[in-house]
């Protein structure tokens, strides 16, 4: 592999690129991730890092996060008592509701995808 640079004044600068991971957006779940691995898992976060893996890795994680959070919550709110007559009733009670399936979702997808 050879690198290039373009001088400045003094300076050579080398002339490196963003790859098209490094441009993937990373959202709510994988920046959580990607500070799990930087404190608990830092052999992984710095082979992840050395490789050119890791965006592609935190945005993985997201999206599967994202799609894991949306598919619980559906079958979540199959339970009873979690219906559109209590959202048109008594929005407070069915925003608590709603609120508490989301927690609980996130706490699967925490031991599942984030800290493991």
């Amino acid at each position: 592999m050879e690198i290039t640079y373009t001088q400045k004044g003094d300076y050579l600068y080398p002339n490196i690129t963003l790859g098209e991971d490094d441009k993937l957006p990373i959202g709510k779940y994988g920046r959580m991730r990607l500070e799990y691995l930087k404190e608990h898992r830092p052999v992984i976060y710095n082979v992840l890092e050395a490789t050119g893996k890791l965006q592609r890795h935190l945005w993985e994680i997201d999206q599967a996060a994202n799609e894991r959070l949306e598919r619980i919550i559906s079958e979540m709110k199959k339970q009873p008592g979690i219906t559109e007559q209590l959202k048109a009733e008594n929005q407070m009670a069915w925003v608590g509701q709603m609120n508490t399936l989301k927690q609980q979702a996130e706490e699967i997808i925490f031991a599942e995808l984030i800290y493991c």
